[in-house]
């Protein structure tokens, strides 16, 4: 029986409106896929934020290229992956929905979870964090709030209000901090003086303090920094990896920049090398990116995987999460039951 895609466009909405350095949106244009073979079904996603470029079109433009009847299982992914570039450059989103549907769908022929694929003990599943977009003072409080089952806050800085948004998160809690700039600083001496100051308020790391073009600044207050500076937009796929070393303490992996589970964890393994830290991410997601990306973070050193808190209409069940942790079960495939 030959390999069949089946592909739904979905729109995830954004409990509120999800503001960064310089972007504001309310929700996030996704594609659902199906990937089956002889009867069994493997579900991926690809979640396209509008300033990475990628949306339902080029989605469907890349798709109509793709075709797998020559793929057997057990599945080669360096083959796929190979495949999937050799047809175009760039799209790593929608590749990454082929990719994560394909190991949900080899965890179902094999009978086993995912994340057995990678040795991973599930036992060492990091903290995830759950972000705090910018707002006003009283709807920060209120996402604090509902931000409890977190005992990590991820805050969104990069703006002239930063330090009001720390203040405020501290006013009501003393919960460890992840910062992400988003390439919203300017001026390193100013960025490095706030790093200082974030530092004190038990701030453990920072992402993408400058802009991800300007590696000499971003070196220059990693150098300076008392804690670690990971690269996030400058670091998308495996070929990148090795620029970060000099450059950041460490990298944060997203599914979506990755083109999935297969080159991310190859990601994972050249960090390690480098001695670089690694933070797993995410963009807006269902409960199956979130459980594709679970399904590697105990290999890394910190988790930034809330997706499902953040939206609304999330159309698969929320994962198990326990003290501050997803928790991976033992169904077959990614584990959506």
């Amino acid at each position: 029986m030959s390999i069949r895609i089946q592909t739904k466009p979905f729109e995830l909405m954004l409990k509120y409106p999800f503001s960064i350095s310089g972007y504001s949106r309310e929700s996030t244009p996704l594609m659902l896929l199906e990937i089956e073979l002889d009867g069994l079904i493997g579900l991926g996603e690809a979640s396209m934020v509008p300033y990475h470029g990628e949306n339902l079109a080029t989605a469907s433009e890349f798709l109509s290229k793709v075709k797998l009847d020559w793929l057997k299982a057990p599945f080669n992914f360096d083959e796929v992956r190979d495949y999937l570039d050799g047809l175009a450059p760039g799209n790593p989103n929608i590749k990454a929905a082929i990719d994560i549907a394909l190991h949900d769908l080899q965890g179902k022929i094999d009978q086993k979870p995912c994340w057995q694929y990678f040795d991973v003990d599930p036992e060492q599943m990091p903290l995830t964090s759950i972000t705090i977009g910018m707002d006003s003072r009283e709807v920060i409080l209120k996402k604090v709030q509902e931000a409890e089952p977190a005992h990590i806050l991820k805050v969104k800085l990069g703006g002239e209000a930063d330090k009001m948004l720390i203040e405020t998160i501290r006013s009501v809690t003393d919960k460890p901090l992840f910062v992400d700039a988003n390439q919203g600083w300017k001026d390193r001496n100013q960025a490095l003086e706030l790093v200082h100051w974030l530092q004190e308020q038990g701030v453990l790391l920072i992402e993408q303090p400058m802009d991800k073009n300007n590696w000499e600044d971003n070196a220059w207050i990693t150098e300076k920094s008392p804690i670690p500076i990971l690269g996030d937009e400058s670091i998308q796929r495996l070929a990148d990896v090795e620029k970060a070393k000099g450059v950041y303490h460490g990298i944060n992996i997203k599914l979506m920049k990755s083109a999935g589970m297969h080159e991310a964890w190859q990601m994972i393994q050249m960090a390690r090398k480098l001695d670089l830290k690694i933070l797993m991410g995410c963009m807006s997601e269902t409960s199956c990116a979130t459980l594709a990306a679970a399904a590697l973070a105990p290999l890394c050193d910190w988790a930034d995987l809330d997706g499902p808190f953040l939206t609304k209409n999330n159309p698969f069940p929320n994962p198990d999460f326990k003290d501050g942790k997803w928790v991976l079960n033992n169904l077959a495939g990614l584990g959506i039951s």
